[in-house]
């Protein structure tokens, strides 16, 4: 009774307020302009909200590290989406607030203070979805994926992640049917892309990979093993091509280390760091499978002696974590980017001159791994065994690394003549 006299008396004010009513069902127009405006909203979502939707349905099959990926990407094109309004963010102030404001587990959650402002604004002020059928905006979405905010141009591999995260979005869009097409369709860089070829000048020989090796057990004056147990973890990356996440995870049972000769690595498992926000745990590190491989496949990688030596002896002297880990922290834990990232910056002051620590050579550790997997190329390994063993496909080893191995102009020239007969008829054919 007392809820049917409270929806008599909604209709008795629209009828005071001389409102039309709809002749089928008897609501008042105020209350039908409602439902329509609620079913265009519903179908026409602004940015924010629909990167909201699109994280808590794409969420749970996915990856720590592609949900940061994915949220970066959201986050980059919501600059272009803003809308306008009195009191907007700041552009870093935007981003931060979107890769908050898209983990699903903050729905619901008051946003950090310093958010605050910036997430109620974008909700009331970001464009609707329709907006990126607009050309202008589309040109702007697709300037904000290809460059930074300080108007320098995103890395090729940064606009690649950024595009495929959009694109993905968009595919979710148009089956919501939210959208008909994907705006960028048929959009490029104007400029003529890299991708990701490796730079020959971070490759290091072998007396620099040495020498780089060496300096690391040095680092830390205070505490020398700060050093000392992380040159067996770099050697994996330089003569075994593995990715830093999957030394991480790398285990005593995974390792075939023999007295004498060639060894064998069996990876399963990678640990990258995403932080406590993307991960299922809550934990900085995520537990995944190998990259771009099925659950549950391994990649047995054969090691030479010196890698042998140098692991055999880090157990010897280190010990495991309680899980059998070989590389864990000084208190036991996973071993964090920021940890050996340090320790190979110092590294290289030690073991490298002036000029070649501010140059490119042997940067990051990652270029280790590209190192590795040069010398394969160059000792005449197939292309595919070199996939194999990298845990790449053979397109990724072509692309990356055709500038960097056949890099020999004489010897090539030599096998032209060679193979045209020139060698013996000075420079004229045989013919």
């Amino acid at each position: 009774m007392a809820l049917a006299e409270s929806r008599r008396s909604e209709l008795w004010q629209a009828m005071r307020r001389g409102e039309a009513f709809q002749i089928k069902d008897g609501l008042p127009e105020s209350e039908v302009r409602a439902a329509e405006e609620n079913a265009r909203v519903r179908n026409d979502p602004s940015w924010f909200e629909f990167a909201r939707e699109y994280m808590a349905v794409r969420w749970r099959t996915a990856a720590a590290k592609t949900r940061e990926g994915w949220a970066d990407s959201l986050a980059t094109v919501a600059l272009a989406m803003m809308g306008e309004g009195p009191k907007a963010p700041e552009l870093e102030d935007v981003r931060r607030a979107v890769r908050w404001a898209v983990v699903p587990t903050h729905k619901g959650e008051d946003p950090p203070e310093e958010l605050g402002e910036s997430v109620s604004w974008l909700g009331a002020h970001s464009l609707p979805l329709s907006a990126l059928t607009d050309s202008k905006v589309a040109r702007d979405v697709h300037y904000r994926l290809d460059y930074k905010l300080d108007g320098t141009r995103a890395a090729a591999d940064t606009y690649k992640r950024r595009r495929r995260g959009f694109n993905t979005a968009i595919e979710y869009a148009i089956q919501e049917g939210y959208l008909s097409a994907n705006p960028l369709a048929g959009t490029k860089r104007s400029a003529p892309q890299s991708g990701g070829a490796v730079d020959k000048r971070s490759l290091v020989n072998e007396t620099q990979g040495r020498q780089l090796l060496t300096a690391v057990s040095y680092v830390g004056s205070v505490n020398r093993n700060r050093g000392r147990r992380l040159v067996a973890f770099f050697g994996c990356i330089l003569y075994a091509a593995m990715r830093p996440a999957e030394a991480v995870g790398l285990r005593l049972s995974d390792c075939h280390l023999p007295e004498n000769g060639w060894g064998t690595l069996t990876l399963r498992e990678t640990r990258p760091i995403s932080g406590k926000k993307w991960t299922d745990s809550g934990q900085r590190h995520d537990k995944r499978g190998l990259k771009s491989r099925d659950p549950g496949t391994e990649r047995p990688v054969p090691i030479p002696p010196v890698l042998v030596g140098m692991l055999r002896d880090h157990v010897k002297e280190f010990g495991t974590a309680p899980d059998g880990r070989l590389f864990p922290n000084e208190r036991g834990g996973l071993l964090g980017t920021s940890s050996y990232w340090r320790v190979w910056q110092e590294a290289r002051l030690l073991a490298l001159p002036p000029d070649k620590v501010a140059s490119p050579l042997a940067r990051r550790p990652y270029d280790g791994r590209a190192t590795c997997i040069t010398n394969w190329l160059r000792a005449g390994l197939p292309v595919a065994e070199v996939a194999r063993r990298a845990g790449n496909s053979p397109e990724v080893i072509h692309r990356r690394y055709a500038g960097v191995v056949d890099d020999s102009e004489e010897e090539n020239n030599a096998k032209i003549e060679q193979t045209m007969g020139w060698s013996d008829q000075g420079g004229e054919s045989a013919t």
